[in-house]
Order: structure tokens, then sequence, then C-alpha cells
């Protein structure tokens, strides 16, 4: 059985604390792979990834995001050809302060993975999420799994859960 990548970012936060929950439920199958120092060979070791990422406002990008563990690795992201690849996301990211760009992080992530040929499973359903609008709404989904631990960490298991059962066939468990 091929491994899953789990390639997330930041460390020591929110986003480190989903993904590990993330394998511990996939187990064995699954490795960790933080972005700090993650490259292209690193992604191409995988036909099965989910990206774990959180979305820092808006107002902080320009200013902020040259810090930021997936300003470098985001580029390398656009280098690999997902061509036969199995990729789902899990996004962070706040529906209050943020309700006009929530998890906007995790649409910009994905409309790279698809621009390389991705096949991207684990879309989710805009309802039971309250926000004003969202790069990361694709077709009237969301791309991925949003969560958001600052003001809903009481609903992070379920969703965690439903959307692990939903793309665990998808990646051959």
């Amino acid at each position: 059985m091929n491994k899953i990548g789990i390639f997330f970012g930041p460390l020591k936060g929110s986003t480190n604390r989903v993904a590990d929950k993330v394998k511990a439920e996939l187990g064995e199958a699954a490795v960790l792979v933080p972005v700090k120092d993650a490259s292209t060979k690193d992604l191409e070791k995988f036909d099965k990834i989910i990206f774990g990422i959180s979305t820092v406002g808006k107002d902080t990008w320009d200013s902020e995001f040259s810090s930021n563990d997936w300003a470098k690795f985001l580029p390398e992201i656009s280098k690999v050809d997902y061509s036969g690849k199995t990729v789902a996301i899990f996004g962070l990211g706040d529906h209050i302060t943020y309700a006009q760009n929530f998890i906007d992080f995790m649409g910009i992530l994905g409309k790279s993975l698809l621009e390389n040929n991705a096949k991207i499973v684990g879309q989710v359903s805009t309802d039971g999420y309250e926000f004003e609008s969202s790069e990361a709404v694709i077709d009237g989904k969301f791309i991925g799994l949003p969560l958001d631990e600052d003001f809903e960490p009481e609903l992070t298991d379920d969703r965690l859960a439903g959307w692990l059962e939903k793309i665990k066939p998808e990646f051959g468990l």
C-alpha cells in the first residue's frame, strides 16, 4: 500500500493538531510532512496527498506571508504534475473575524492543484457554515474541509470524522 503524505503547516498550532488527528485516524497508512522544509521531491513520493493549511487574515498576507511556512512551499506545489494523484485538503480559518475571506488560502491552494491536474476529493457542502465569502468555494462547495478552531472547536472532531469517512475510500482505505 502506498503511504498517504499529510503535508501541513504551520507547526505547533491548530493545523498541526488537526494533522495529528488525521494521522491518528489513518494510522500506518499516513506520514506527516511539515511544509516548512518540504520540496517537490517530497510531493513526488506520494500518489495520495492530504494538505492541511491555515489561513491568516488577508490583511496580513502581504506583510507576513513571506515568513509563513506556506510562502516557501506554495511555489513547490505548482512545479508538480498531479496527474494520477489523489488529493484532499483541510483548511483552518476564522469565520467571525474573517467572514469576508473565510479559508481563502485553502481555495488558493486548491486552484493551484487543479491547474496542475490534481484529482481533488473531499469537497464539503457550505451548509452549516456561516461566512460572507470564500475563495475556497468552487462549484458551490468548499474544495476541502473548513474548520474553525477559534470559534467552533466543538465541531472539529465531528466534521473531521465525517470528512475522513468520505475520503478514505478515495485513498483505498
